[in-house]
């Protein structure tokens, strides 16, 4: 049984607990163990709810059960039970890119499980699941059967939980390139190695509702910004005539032409640029296109790069609007969560009117359905996707 220790909150703290927030900052903990596991919450009433607690993060408190239990591991792992059933039916497609578990978001703090062709990557991001981990692999073998599951653990997010980064296999062993199917196309995802935990699977939905939307409307010509490994070109190339990646790693590139030989998509070209030298060079050159897509990384890390990622978003979107004809489309997208939606749509209405162009906003998306939300925890709603068309 776990140790009868506990711990105790500010008063602000009660009040983030009591209105549904997981977090509570070390600055709102009064009293904690002096190590990281499992501990009950309390404030003033009473338990408040079970929670896995690092004294060594700023996010020392991460609530996974709200109330008291008589068992907290049996609640730990209901709720990574409910995640599993959540996602039951699409993890039936043994070539499916899925995400499992999307941490808070399924009230299992720090961890994340992606399933690709069922390998399975998974990243602890808490002190307190390191202790877990070898029951949590039993638990997905027996409730998935996956082919592999590998611990990413190479993460910078672990040093601010005073953890070591590794990566090692809790099961199996995985190739070094997975073949996913998303749709009609196929990609190669990378779990030891690629970006995050092998691949971008936060906007496979808004991949697949491009290519499907852009389908017998007669457009020819595309761009595809921020590629990395291409997959929203990929979609593009079944329905225009030419699509050019362009990213500024000549790996991602690489990882691009791979998956264009494996869907023979002949006519995809690839472009290893900086991609606001690159648009603004194509503005001066008359260029102009059909659909553009702009997925960027986050220029917001923190909340102090709010005001220059937005000036950086502005000036892409600005130039991509430019460059499109007129019946043009502009999908556009910030994983910023410190950019919120609002001012990422006024960010977007700005460079239009700066561009002197008149846009409609034909589409407003999120991430994929199995990165849920939960509205009282708004860190878990990041993505923003828009589908502009240029009217004139």
């Amino acid at each position: 049984m776990l140790k009868p220790m506990k711990v105790v909150l500010s008063p602000r703290g009660v009040r983030r607990v009591l209105a549904r927030h997981p977090w509570v900052w070390r600055d709102d903990v009064l009293g904690m163990p002096s190590g990281p596991s499992i501990y009950p919450v309390e404030g003033k009433r009473g338990v408040l709810g079970w929670a896995l607690v690092n004294p060594e993060s700023q996010i020392s408190v991460r609530v996974f059960r709200f109330g008291d239990v008589d068992d907290p591991l049996d609640a730990l792992w209901e709720n990574l039970q409910r995640a599993l059933e959540y996602r039951r039916s699409a993890y039936e497609d043994e070539q499916a890119g899925l995400r499992l578990t999307y941490a808070e978001a399924d009230m299992l703090p720090g961890l994340v499980i992606d399933s690709y062709a069922r390998h399975l990557v998974l990243q602890a991001h808490a002190a307190a699941w390191e202790p877990l981990l070898d029951e949590l692999a039993e638990r997905l073998r027996e409730s998935l059967a996956p082919h592999s599951i590998l611990a990413r653990h190479d993460s910078p997010l672990r040093q601010r939980e005073g953890l070591p980064r590794y990566r090692k296999f809790l099961y199996g062993e995985a190739p070094e390139a997975v073949t996913v199917r998303e749709g009609k196309i196929r990609y190669l995802a990378r779990p030891n190695s690629g970006q995050k935990t092998g691949a971008f699977l936060d906007q496979r939905d808004n991949r697949l509702f491009l290519g499907d939307f852009v389908k017998g409307r007669g457009y020819q010509r595309g761009l595809d910004v921020f590629g990395y490994q291409g997959l929203f070109g990929l979609q593009l190339s079944r329905h225009l005539k030419s699509v050019e990646v362009v990213d500024s790693s000549a790996a991602a590139l690489a990882a691009a032409r791979a998956n264009a030989a494996l869907n023979h998509a002949g006519n995809l070209t690839f472009t290893e640029a900086n991609a606001f030298d690159l648009l603004r060079a194509r503005e001066r050159a008359g260029e102009r296109y059909d659909v553009i897509v702009l997925d960027p990384p986050a220029f917001a890390a923190k909340r102090a790069d709010r005001e220059r990622a937005l000036a950086a978003y502005k000036e892409v979107n600005l130039r991509a609007l430019k460059l499109l004809r007129p019946g043009g489309l502009l999908a556009t997208a910030s994983c910023s969560h410190h950019v919120g939606e609002g001012e990422f749509y006024e960010m977007l209405a700005a460079a239009a009117a700066d561009a002197h162009r008149l846009v409609r906003l034909v589409a407003r998306r999120g991430q994929a359905w199995d990165h849920p939300v939960l509205l009282t925890v708004p860190e878990t709603h990041y993505l923003k996707f828009a589908l502009l068309e240029v009217l004139a």
